[in-house]
């Protein structure tokens, strides 16, 4: 039996504004928008080539807004991606290294596959992790 995230709930305090910044500035394809009722609105995006997608919860989890944190989204290229985001607005830090147990600023020539991420925060302060990872067989 196969167990797979698909679906990681992202808390905020404001669906409009966390849905433009996941679809405009980080590209995530919006896949469901919609009203359930009163006050309860659907809202899930899929990152490009993801087979895990975010559900943007307002009230629908026991975790305040901001308070995400450590969930990794893996390319094979983090220069051209985080190149990529700070074109589209994003502050996304500077690279770094996972090195002893800590991240450290990279140091010129270093690789960056399987340790090499860049972060970034949404508008609510949740901080996400982007990883250089290699093509996967």
């Amino acid at each position: 039996m196969d167990w797979k995230i698909e679906v990681v709930t992202v808390p905020v305090s404001d669906i409009d504004r966390a849905r433009d910044f996941y679809a405009e500035k980080m590209g995530f394809a919006v896949d469901i928008d919609h009203r359930v009722g009163d006050g309860i609105r659907l809202v899930q995006l899929t990152p490009p080539g993801s087979a895990c997608s975010i559900h943007l919860g307002k009230g629908t989890v026991d975790m305040e807004p901001g308070y995400l944190d450590g969930v990794f989204m893996v390319v094979q290229d983090l220069r051209t991606a985080r190149a990529q985001l700070v074109e589209r607005g994003v502050d996304v830090g500077e690279f770094q290294i996972f090195d002893e147990g800590a991240y450290r600023p990279v140091r010129e020539g270093e690789e960056l596959d399987y340790v090499g991420c860049v972060f970034f925060r949404d508008p609510d302060g949740n901080r996400w992790c982007i990883q250089q990872i290699p093509a996967r067989d």
